[in-house]
């Protein structure tokens, strides 16, 4: 494991250094909850970074807000600039939630506009965090939200190394399966692209691509470039590819769960029609049967954290 190490020209000074005596005993005894006072500007994140190299454990904070998020955020990636500081934060930029005005009997569907860079922010953070040991995560209450198994996504992940007897067709098939896509002429987050011998991923939590270069049925190297300029920006032995959105599955897993809500949908139209709500009914039949076959065909459906308590078998 990496160490948590601050890089800093700066030491502790004044009751810093008695403050972050007395946090770590607590943290060493397994106390539940201190605090930590100060005004502002006296130094509480320098503070709980030396806390946090003291006591060598992942760490997640919890702001009240994204703007105080993204400051506590670039404040921890320049004191740990080796380890790995992440940011984890709602990704809508827009969000209008499903809405009925019976006066005018007005449905209004859900609407979002997702930010794509926070979104690979959000990915990466889940990357680290089964990747690695020495992870900082700042978060906004974002992420007291389910966004699916840690189990499955971490089964999810696809592991090639240099020397390793690859088929091609069952490597892609897996790909697929982890919700990235191909595309042969176009390298995007989230794709793969076939070339010959050559296989290339951008990975969807990644600034770089990963290269696969194949002689045969084997691998023969495996190097990261920049999708921009196709430099190489280095060689590795192993590659670990984590899945392109958070909600992953196996068939029988989903093929399950499609079984639990069509038993339940069923349940509620029986409810609804009884109650001569037919509108509401024929809305909620359309709706779950379009998301089911979404699923079917995808593995996903846009709003499946809707279905998260049938996939966590709650």
């Amino acid at each position: 494991m990496a160490e948590f190490k601050i890089n800093s020209d700066f030491t502790p000074q004044g009751d810093q250094p008695q403050a972050i005596d007395e946090l770590v005993k607590g943290v060493n005894r397994g106390d539940e909850y201190q605090t930590l006072l100060g005004v502002t500007g006296s130094g509480k994140t320098f503070t709980m970074a030396n806390v946090i190299q003291a006591v060598q454990k992942p760490t997640l904070i919890m702001n009240h807000n994204k703007t105080l998020a993204a400051q506590l955020y670039g404040e921890f990636k320049q004191l740990f600039p080796d380890n790995a500081v992440e940011f984890f934060i709602s990704y809508y930029d827009y969000y209008q939630p499903e809405a009925y005005l019976p006066v005018t009997d007005t449905f209004i569907e859900k609407d979002m506009s997702v930010n794509e860079e926070i979104d690979k922010l959000r990915l990466k953070t889940t990357s680290s965090l089964m990747a690695r040991e020495d992870v900082i995560v700042v978060s906004s209450v974002s992420c007291i939200y389910g966004i699916g198994s840690p189990e499955e996504y971490n089964k999810g992940s696809v592991t090639v190394s240099t020397g390793d007897a690859l088929d091609r067709r069952a490597f892609l098939s897996k790909l697929i399966n982890i919700h990235y896509s191909r595309n042969d002429k176009v390298l995007e987050r989230g794709n793969v692209r076939v070339r010959g011998d050559v296989i290339e991923v951008f990975p969807a939590y990644e600034d770089a691509c990963i290269r696969i270069e194949m002689f045969g049925t084997d691998v023969d190297s495996i190097t990261k470039f920049d999708p921009l300029t196709g430099e190489i920006r280095e060689t590795i032995h192993t590659a670990i590819i984590f899945p392109a959105k958070h909600f992953v599955t196996d068939k029988e897993t989903t093929l399950r769960v499609i079984g639990e809500i069509r038993q339940e949908l069923t349940d509620r139209l029986d409810f609804l029609r009884n109650h001569n709500k037919l509108l509401e009914a024929q809305r909620l039949e359309q709706r779950t049967n379009f998301d089911m076959e979404m699923m079917i065909e995808l593995g996903y459906c846009s709003g499946i954290e809707n279905y998260s308590r049938f996939f966590a078998d709650r």
